[in-house]
């Protein structure tokens, strides 16, 4: 038998699956007629009721979109600990930046684990509301308010890092995206658009690219025609492509180019130069994510649902220095 789905339901009583969704997880959102009409097309097909999820199989699955990006180590290692501690274990699945991918492994998790930890999942809200209607979740780098959330706020490293370019000169500062359908990285850019020109000086956006060593090389390429004199990344990862890339063509870092990255993954500090980069305690984050999991798993939850914000500093090494004249 073919497991019922929010799209099912949502045919049945003629209406989108995102509204299906609030019906069941916010009732208050929607007419009361309506939401009568998407209850009885669920009991009819025997869909979302909790009685229908197994008993505990202390298996939590966490979801990353790399599983080679540095970044990604603490994450893994901080969940799989405190999941540990409370009975469960882990199951570690890389998504390939997709989230198709992502969406499709969800659908299979459901009634093999217990619940999932999403980090920087790359699904839209309507589609991590359906997810969290068949599983619990927890997601990582991302802020939403019907799921517990947890996100390593840059705001702070972020003003840090333009008070820092501009105190060395820099005027035209570029911005290279990362994967379009990251929610953290179109965040990431509204936030720096903002502080750069809330500093009297000009962002410019460079990408999207993908968020590794090759889209890093591709990206410095165009760095080099924008004008900029220097340029934060989405993460490290494409600054030490740039890096790399900017070394091989005999452009100077930082004599030519300032280059700050995000994440202050392991190997940042190694590079050539150093890596000027925007810090935050990436294993707290995941500490409080599988945490607050827990709490759901566990029915002990006793707070809303905000986002659980990690601060972040900057770290200034040797790709940073004065704007070239």
């Amino acid at each position: 038998m073919e497991r019922v789905t929010a799209q099912d339901v949502a045919r049945r009583a003629g209406v989108a699956a995102s509204t299906v969704s609030r019906a069941l997880n916010q009732p208050g959102r929607i007419n009361e007629q309506t939401r009568e009409r998407i209850l009885a097309a669920a009991r009819e097909l025997g869909y979302g009721a909790p009685t229908r999820r197994p008993e505990r199989r202390g298996l939590v699955a966490l979801l990353v979109p790399d599983v080679t990006n540095p970044f990604y180590f603490d994450i893994i290692r901080s969940t799989q600990e405190q999941l540990r501690t409370a009975g469960y274990m882990q199951l570690l699945i890389d998504t390939s930046e997709s989230g198709r991918t992502e969406a499709e492994v969800l659908e299979h998790l459901e009634g093999v684990v217990d619940g999932a930890i999403l980090s920087a999942t790359r699904l839209d809200s309507d589609a991590l509301r359906d997810a969290a209607t068949r599983l619990p979740l927890a997601v990582i780098n991302r802020r939403h308010e019907q799921i517990p959330s947890v996100l390593i706020d840059i705001r702070v490293g972020l003003i840090q890092a333009i008070e820092h370019l501009r105190a060395l000169g820099h005027r035209r500062i570029a911005f290279v995206s990362g994967p379009p359908e990251s929610w953290q990285n179109r965040w990431r850019w509204k936030e720096f658009e903002e502080q750069v020109r809330g500093q009297d000086l000009e962002p410019v956006l460079v990408g999207p690219y993908p968020p590794n060593l090759t889209g890093g090389a591709a990206a410095a390429d165009a760095l080099l025609v924008t004008g900029a004199t220097a340029c934060l990344t989405f993460n490290d990862l494409l600054a030490i492509g740039i890096l790399q890339r900017l070394r091989r063509k005999g452009v100077s870092v930082p004599d030519d180019l300032s280059v700050v990255g995000c994440d202050d993954i392991f190997g940042s500090a190694f590079c050539d130069p150093p890596l000027t980069t925007i810090a935050g305690d990436i294993q707290q984050a995941g500490r409080i994510a599988a945490t607050r999991l827990l709490g759901v798993l566990n029915h002990t939850v006793t707070e809303g649902l905000a986002t659980s914000l990690v601060p972040t500093h900057l770290l200034v090494r040797e790709s940073t220095g004065p704007a070239a004249s």
